[in-house]
């Protein structure tokens, strides 16, 4: 069925402009003046509002099996509270475990995901190394629509990939025309730390941060960064916590290097005093890596957001309630990682980000759609209100309120790291795919009806190594 979205304002993430949207079978047909509706078209007043590409959320687990357990967010449940916040696409991970073969955990990841209510995607990890890994990653960028491939630099003596691996992975994910992630965290030296801090006796919620100190990060992202200066790989690096990884990144940049970065909503809001609170519980809920770090950082990666240095928001969406989170109660190495977010993400970030001066409305759009799609090669099908790109779109009321709750949050856990925070600037509408899901209250997701988004690799990339040595002369490398 068309809809029609009448008299409010379009913002994208280079302009502004008053205008009507209409959809209809799934793609937006027109952007223009005082429209004319469709015969049995269905019309949202969005008189007052802004009229914005929906938000794609980069980095979510979806009932993850991880630490024992599994997260309490399935794909329904959470695109469904990722829709009535705005985000109306999330990219999800494949993990598959040590030795385990990759294209059979592709498949089991696809069949979880049948039940999701909103378009999704999939970075596929890369947790070990042989030639038959390497296949997979041929077929899954030729026959699967995968162009990004994802490293874990943490969790030693599970899914941790070390040197060796990120050398293989990298070198044929350049190969491929694929885009590769890391999770930037010394996974030794965090290992050593938290056997260190049990010895000592801490075995609390303080301990977490206290073994992933920001120079573990930092160490990481700059390892990551060599390797794939020395290879001429693009990097995409994951939930950037502190300003150590942020400097490796801006460095990076500054010289020329295809390095993008992430930064999520918590970790520009949040800082390391939860890991002290008096109630546990409340504490082992922040429990999720990297950190939350001291204050100062927040600032920092807001400057980087700003800048440009940080080009993605994301929520690392991964739910694990109470009873899940006290496996650690002894200690804190065994508490399950992860925190909620993928419904309040956008919400907080304009508060917190456009509400405040940090950020102008079309850099909100820019870090929360755009670029995203731009970087993992959907645009403009997704993050733009264009003729013809998809109806994924969310009508934003700038002057309504509205504080968050765990009692009235959709996401299918019992907490919310952002309990209690009063937003201004609220979603009120959301359609995926033309279809409304979400209107001012009234939920109409349905189980299913989310598709799967192959995202095609990249043209041949073309950086600083190969010029310099179709010239003959020295690499940037070498210089």
């Amino acid at each position: 069925m068309a809809v029609h979205i009448k008299g409010g304002t379009v913002v994208t993430a280079d302009k502004t402009f008053r205008a009507d949207v209409v959809s209809d079978g799934g793609v937006i047909v027109a952007v223009g003046d005082d429209l004319e509706t469709p015969t049995g078209a269905e019309v949202i007043d969005a008189g007052g509002c802004y009229v914005m590409p929906g938000g794609i959320d980069p980095h979510t687990h979806m009932e993850l099996p991880f630490m024992g357990t599994v997260a309490s967010e399935d794909f329904f449940t959470g695109t469904t509270a990722g829709a009535v916040g705005g985000t109306t696409m999330i990219i999800d991970f494949v993990i598959p475990g040590p030795q385990q073969d990759v294209m059979e955990a592709y498949h089991t990841w696809r069949g979880w995901a049948e039940k999701a209510a909103t378009d999704y995607s999939f970075h596929v990890a890369i947790t070990w190394w042989d030639d038959t890994v390497k296949k997979a990653m041929e077929t899954l960028t030729t026959e699967h629509g995968v162009n990004s491939f994802k490293h874990f630099m943490a969790y030693k003596g599970a899914i941790m990939a070390d040197d060796e691996i990120l050398v293989n992975s990298f070198s044929n994910a350049r190969e491929l025309g694929a885009i590769c992630t890391v999770h930037a965290e010394n996974g030794e030296l965090v290992f050593h730390l938290q056997q260190e801090l049990i010895k000592q006796g801490i075995t609390g919620p303080e301990g977490h941060p206290l073994s992933r100190p920001p120079a573990c990060e930092g160490e990481a992202a700059d390892r990551a960064i060599r390797i794939a200066q020395v290879l001429d790989t693009p990097l995409y690096i994951v939930h950037n916590s502190c300003e150590d990884a942020l400097k490796a990144i801006t460095r990076a940049r500054q010289e020329g290097q295809r390095v993008y970065g992430e930064v999520l909503a918590g970790h520009l809001l949040i800082d390391d005093s939860v890991y002290r609170h008096p109630d546990v519980d409340f504490a082992a809920h922040h429990i999720m890596s990297p950190p939350f770090r001291p204050k100062g950082h927040q600032e920092a990666l807001w400057r980087g957001l700003q800048a440009g240095m940080l080009q993605t928001t994301a929520t690392d969406h991964c739910c694990f309630c109470t009873e899940q989170k006290r496996a650690g109660i002894d200690d804190f190495t065994k508490t399950p990682n992860g925190t909620g977010g993928v419904e309040d993400r956008m919400h907080v970030l304009w508060t917190h980000g456009v509400g405040t001066g940090r950020l102008t409305m079309n850099e909100f759009v820019a870090i929360t759609s755009t670029n995203a799609a731009k970087i993992f090669n959907i645009y403009p099908r997704k993050g733009a209100v264009e003729v013809g790109s998809d109806a994924d779109l969310v009508v934003w009321d700038p002057e309504k309120e509205r504080t968050i709750s765990k009692d009235t949050h959709h996401q299918n856990i019992d907490f919310n790291i952002f309990e209690g925070m009063t937003v201004k600037g609220v979603n009120i509408a959301t359609l995926s795919q033309g279809n409304i899901v979400y209107l001012d209250g009234d939920v109409r997701t349905q189980q299913g009806a989310g598709r799967y988004v192959n995202r095609p690799t990249f043209a041949p990339y073309f950086g600083a190594m190969d010029i310099a040595r179709k010239n003959k002369e020295p690499t940037p490398v070498e210089r």
